[in-house]
């Protein structure tokens, strides 16, 4: 059984870091892509970055230069170090997997077949 917890989230002044990890149990599939994704209160679910095995990364616009996406595939768990964060990244965080190898279509939500439960961040202006 395929299960992803998220951790790190909290509540920040504009201008301060969080990171966030995303330990992932149960993936079998020798390759696989992962991602974060963001829902604010009233809006719909958006990409934020995602990262396949060998480490090719995506980004969203809205995050790009503030937001670096790693992992570690010994230990199978996803970060996300999060600086210079702004009031309109709250929200609540998920990371996500699907099998394969590849950024396309990384930035979709309905490409990934498993989700965890999020964790929420807020920023304080």
């Amino acid at each position: 059984q395929v299960q992803l917890v998220e951790s790190g989230g909290g509540l920040v002044q504009a201008g301060g870091s969080l990171r966030l990890s995303c330990a992932a149990s149960g993936l079998t599939a020798r390759t696989w892509t992962v991602g974060w994704f963001r829902q604010a209160p009233g809006k719909e679910r958006e990409f934020v970055a995602a990262i396949t095995r060998i480490s090719r990364t995506a980004y969203a616009d809205s995050v790009k230069g503030r937001f670096t996406i790693s992992r570690d595939n010994t230990n199978r768990t996803l970060y996300l170090q999060m600086n210079f964060l702004k009031p309109e990244d709250t929200a609540v965080y998920s990371c996500a997997a699907r099998n394969g190898d590849s950024l396309s279509m990384s930035t979709y939500p309905t490409a990934y077949v498993y989700w965890g439960q999020g964790t929420q961040v807020t920023v304080s202006s």
